[in-house]
């Protein structure tokens, strides 16, 4: 059964999500699912802007096959060429095997690397600004490599000021019925996995997302239609959205707030670490935020730690290093190129003092990371005499947010 939607006039949204899966590249957990989203335009020739992941294939081709009735489909854009927006690329060739595929010459080497099919006389080869008319619609390519992959483009119809995005301003999450952002609650439902899908899946590509921001800050922009989740399409909301991805893009705090990591063994980390909190929170800090690094994915811990200003790492020391999921949660920050904050430590060693000597090497590596000098270093568990030591951490980190 189909389950098309109409945008605006000839354009219709041919995707469909996917709530059954668990996790996303195998990797980050999908609470609420996944949208793939696609696009049709019905003009003098019809046009498909990228395909879907095969989960949700037979939906995709119902919607295709009912809009188009007797027509061909003229053109498919592939904006991107990941598999969970590409994977039916060749179902789709096989079904209108007179579709012209148009791409740029990296899209194009990575279709070879996908598939077997021929795409001798099937392809049109698209660079920076080329442009492509289909009737009433006139389209404009723009590169934006590494966002998040190396072939990756965006798609402007220059005639209805509409913006394609691939995968940018895409989050997790699954549709429930309402397209467009306008029509959720976006920033209490959604901008969490918003973030967490920028910062795990984009968040390393700063410089080039800065670079695409820059590209097509001169076009008037209507609606954003990106690759997962709401189309945006009132002018207050793509700018709310856009100046979340330019704080995103270059590490800059969204939150005048303070996370404090806790990665503790038999407890003694996590009570110095609340006593810490506690103290913070009597010196007139709001919504501070705590995580056990052992009990919360670490993608969810990486998109908290681009939202805040100050962060707090506790840990044990284990086998002479670092608790696991403590060094885990360095390694990835430092892997999605995090940078621009200002930092406190706190160890916890029975028997060796290693954790403070491993968290300061993660952290080294980073950009800009200031690791504030007040620390604490207890042996077990937290003793009266060390009070002061944590008073002082508790100051310096309030004073941290100004």
């Amino acid at each position: 059964m189909h389950q098309e939607r109409q945008i605006k006039d000839d354009i219709y949204y041919v995707g469909y999500s996917d709530r059954r899966l668990s996790l996303f590249e195998n990797v980050y957990p999908l609470p609420d699912g996944i949208s793939y989203n696609s696009y049709l335009i019905l003009d003098e020739k019809t046009i498909l802007l990228d395909t879907v992941d095969k989960s949700i294939g037979k939906v995709f081709f119902e919607n295709i096959e009912y809009l188009l009735g007797d027509r061909k489909l003229d053109y498919v854009v592939i904006n991107h060429m990941e598999p969970d927006h590409a994977a039916t690329l060749e179902e789709l060739v096989e079904r209108f095997p007179e579709v012209t595929i148009v791409g740029n010459a990296k899209t194009f080497g990575l279709i070879k690397q996908f598939f077997n099919f021929s795409l001798q006389g099937r392809m049109l080869e698209v660079k920076e600004k080329s442009t492509l008319s289909t009737g009433r619609h006139e389209f404009t390519f723009f590169t934006a490599s590494m966002v998040h992959w190396p072939e990756v483009m965006v798609t402007y119809d220059t005639s209805y000021r509409m913006l394609y995005t691939a995968d940018a301003f895409g989050t997790f999450g699954a549709l429930s019925g309402n397209l467009f952002a306008d029509e959720m609650n976006f920033e209490r439902d959604w901008l969490n996995e918003a973030r967490r899908y920028y910062t795990n899946i984009v968040g390393k590509y700063g410089v080039q997302v800065q670079a695409l921001l820059n590209k097509v800050s001169g076009l008037e922009i209507e609606y954003l239609c990106p690759l997962h989740g709401p189309v945006w399409r009132k002018q207050e909301g793509i700018l709310w959205m856009v100046n979340k991805y330019a704080l995103w893009s270059t590490y800059t705090p969204e939150d005048r707030e303070i996370v404090i990591y806790s990665g503790s063994v038999y407890g003694g980390t996590d009570e110095a670490a609340y006593l810490l909190a506690g103290e913070i929170a009597k010196r007139g800090v709001s919504n501070i935020r705590m995580y056990d690094v052992s009990l919360t994915d670490t993608s969810f811990l990486v998109a908290e730690a681009f939202r805040a200003k100050v962060l707090i790492f506790a840990s044990a020391s284990y086998n002479g290093g670092l608790f696991p999921n403590m060094d885990f949660l360095l390694e990835e920050l430092k892997v999605h190129n995090f940078q621009n904050r200002k930092v406190l430590l706190l160890e916890n060693g029975s028997w060796a003092m290693s954790a403070t000597k491993r968290m300061k090497e993660h952290l080294s590596a980073m950009k800009n990371i200031e690791i504030l000098p007040e620390t604490l270093n207890i042996k077990s568990s937290l003793k009266q005499e060390q009070l002061e030591d944590l008073l002082k951490m508790a100051d310096a980190a309030v004073a941290a947010l100004e």
